[in-house]
């Protein structure tokens, strides 16, 4: 079947992006499902920092590529074996899929399937390479098993998580990425408790997803840290009790006032050395250090161990936010639900396939949260 997608066949455009053109819509070929995979039209696909840093260069990635990881849609065919989903199911798409016998599976940490980092670095699917081939019958990778930046997507099954008919699909696109890594590094990987104080670092989606996460766990003290006086303000709206322009020279300085020494858990969202120096800065003793953000693959952060181990400080990485997705994303809509996450706040506006550089431009210079892609829209 033939279908339109956004393909990238180089990184490290020049800026702007409406300008340079990186990411092209081309007319591809798409296989059908084969055993254990699905056909979905896609309804919306988020423009996330993670597709942002393949375009720019600072995470390698297979070329030709078709982008998008944060999804949702229709499934419109089902491969053989698949029982548990049919043809027009919604469902929202979760960047990885597991293969529920390697050891991290069984394990009960089904985002790091060994099985499926294998497949995605090569761009393909679990079963083995690519089902999008280019005009010329040249392969087009995946990414992270997704590529939902095109108007259909075949996918391994455990890539998609059933949701309700009634969800508005487009928008909810951004559980699978920003809602699922933001909130679930503060309530899956920290597991902060009521009274804990915490400094979210970058107000991008993930991190402003991690600043309603503190919320619903009943921080004493959320301080959101950004560059950007308009995101600070966006953070206050949703529930920030303090705000740090890291601008500041003295912003770590901030940070330790107000929590009279420093913070119970720092979280790095925005995939920056600086950012997770400035979270290393602001934890108190025995305070921990989330990494969350992906910063360029060559970039490197260096610490103390003697005040690693005098203080007893703790460093870990959060990946899709330590999510089960198939049991986090339902639990996260119907949080949504009751109002108690405001994630459709994050979302700026929907566009279509000839606002994809310009999108990322806007990406760039932080002035959106989310815009959704609709592949569809005419």
């Amino acid at each position: 079947m033939k279908m339109k997608a956004a393909v990238l066949r180089e990184t490290g455009a020049k800026r702007p992006y409406a300008t340079s053109q990186p990411i092209q819509i081309e007319e591809i070929d798409i296989a059908p499902p084969q055993p254990g995979e699905l056909l979905v039209k896609i309804a919306g696909g988020g423009l996330c920092h993670s597709d942002l840093s393949v375009i720019n260069g600072n995470r390698a990635r297979p070329m030709p590529l078709v982008l998008g990881h944060e999804g949702s849609g229709e499934v419109v065919e089902v491969g053989a074996g698949v029982r548990d989903i049919k043809v027009g199911d919604p469902i929202i798409f979760q960047f990885s899929a597991s293969c529920g016998v390697c050891r991290n599976c069984l394990g009960g940490r089904p985002q790091l399937c060994e099985t499926h980092d294998v497949a995605r670095a090569k761009g393909h699917l679990m079963a083995g390479g690519s089902r999008l081939k280019d005009s010329n019958g040249v392969e087009i990778a995946h990414q992270s098993g997704v590529s939902c930046f095109a108007e259909y997507a075949v996918v391994d099954r455990g890539t998609a998580v059933k949701v309700d008919k009634d969800l508005p699909l487009a928008d909810a696109a951004i559980f699978g990425c920003a809602v699922m890594t933001g909130v679930g590094a503060v309530l899956n990987t920290a597991r902060i408790r009521a009274g804990d104080t915490v400094a979210c670092v970058g107000l991008g989606g993930v991190g402003l997803n991690g600043l309603l996460g503190a919320k619903l766990a009943g921080a004493e003290k959320i301080i959101a840290v950004d560059i950007s006086d308009d995101k600070l303000g966006l953070a206050r709206q949703l529930g920030a009790t303090h705000t740090v322009n890291a601008r500041d020279d003295n912003h770590v300085e901030q940070i330790k006032d107000i929590t009279n020494g420093g913070v119970d858990y720092a979280f790095e969202f925005s995939g920056t050395v600086a950012a997770t120096e400035t979270c290393y800065r602001s934890i108190r003793m025995g305070g921990e250090v989330l990494i969350v953000g992906l910063s360029p693959s060559n970039s490197l952060f260096s610490f103390n161990p003697s005040d690693i181990v005098n203080s007893e400080k703790a460093i870990r990485g959060s990946y899709m936010g330590s999510c089960v997705p198939v049991r986090d994303i339902p639990r996260y809509i119907e949080l949504y639900r009751q109002g108690k996450l405001a994630v459709d706040k994050l979302i700026n506006k929907s566009i279509g396939f000839d606002s994809i550089n310009e999108g990322f431009d806007q990406l760039t210079d932080g002035l959106v949260i989310r815009q959704i892609l609709e592949p569809h829209r005419l």
